[in-house]
């Protein structure tokens, strides 16, 4: 039995986000002291009765990725220690999500691994959001929630009137575009993208529909290096595109990826705020929506029992 509202707490990966849930929530984030000594060592104390509530543990895999994965951990033994009611473990962005199935020889599923460590630390349920491949949500034993940002993706070109086409940059977004188009009304085309090594290199071949004299709307779950996204960016331009924008709901933008996004022909990209986005990161060609309304709406509802699905039903 659960009392009280939900408690919900922050690591140190993204408390900005946390702070924006819990204001659009009207609550105040839960006290808790999470720090790692000089030693690497990963100290956590709640602050705060937790006894019989309903715990939240906001965390997404910013970097350093395994150093935030491991205080996920930690705290979610420290709330199940303090005999929390329930435990959900929230992970805006999920740590290890490309390492979904084992592709190649004498490689881990890591992703799976990752489920079973957070099981393990006692979550008894997770809220996670655009996971790079469906079926890791069957990777848990627990109740796992997945919220997706193309719905506020689809509202904020709707607003500014959107009348181009949406391009997949690969065969494994080609749902998520699809369903992309279908909202705005727009027609789709697909990239064929052959990635060629285990690092960040790839090489787009083909083009798959019709871009020439119109705008362009390229939709994935994540953006990292920039790589595969400037080189889509390239194609539809040399294919005859105007304008072209991309809307990825995790912006990683790790290495060169602010360099190759201001040398590109993409006139802008958008984010949402699953991750931080430190100053050092900032382009002027890079716009962010916050998914903390959505969270917070998500958490109340866990709280009371009622549909997550139903936030994303069409009237």
């Amino acid at each position: 039995m659960v009392l009280q509202g939900p408690a919900i707490f922050s690591g140190n990966a993204h408390p900005e986000l946390t702070a924006r849930i819990c204001s659009h929530l009207g609550l105040q984030v839960g006290a808790a002291n999470v720090f790692e000594f000089s030693n690497g060592n990963v100290f956590v104390q709640l602050q705060e009765n937790v006894r019989e509530r309903d715990v939240f543990i906001v965390q997404p895999a910013a970097s350093p990725v395994n150093q935030y994965f491991m205080e996920l951990l930690i705290m979610i033994d420290a709330a199940r220690r303090a005999s929390a009611g329930r435990i959900t473990a929230v992970l805006p962005f999920f740590p290890y999500g490309r390492s979904d199935k084992k592709d190649q020889p004498r490689v881990p599923i890591s992703a799976r691994l990752i489920a079973n460590l957070i099981e393990t630390a006692g979550a008894n349920r997770v809220l996670t959001m655009d996971l790079h491949a469906g079926q890791i949500q069957g990777f848990f034993n627990i109740p796992t929630d997945e919220l997706t940002g193309l719905n506020l993706i689809a509202n904020h070109f709707s607003e500014r009137e959107f009348r181009g086409v949406v391009v997949a940059p690969d065969l494994g977004a080609a749902k998520r575009a699809r369903n992309l188009a279908d909202m705005l009304q727009s027609p789709l085309a697909l990239s064929e993208k052959r990635r060629v090594s285990n690092d960040d290199s790839a090489q787009v071949l083909n083009l798959i529909g019709e871009v020439d004299g119109q705008d362009a709307l390229i939709i994935d779950d994540e953006v990292d290096t920039a790589g595969t996204l400037v080189a889509v960016a390239s194609l539809l331009k040399a294919q005859g595109a105007r304008e072209i924008y991309a809307a990825m709901t995790h912006g990683v933008l790790s290495g060169p990826a602010i360099e190759r996004i201001d040398g590109s022909p993409l006139k802008e990209l958008l984010v949402t705020d699953t991750l931080p986005l430190p100053s050092a990161k900032h382009s002027k060609r890079i716009r962010t929506l916050s998914v903390a309304p959505l969270l917070g709406e998500a958490i109340q509802r866990i709280h009371d029992g009622r549909s997550v699905g139903e936030l994303f039903e069409r009237g």
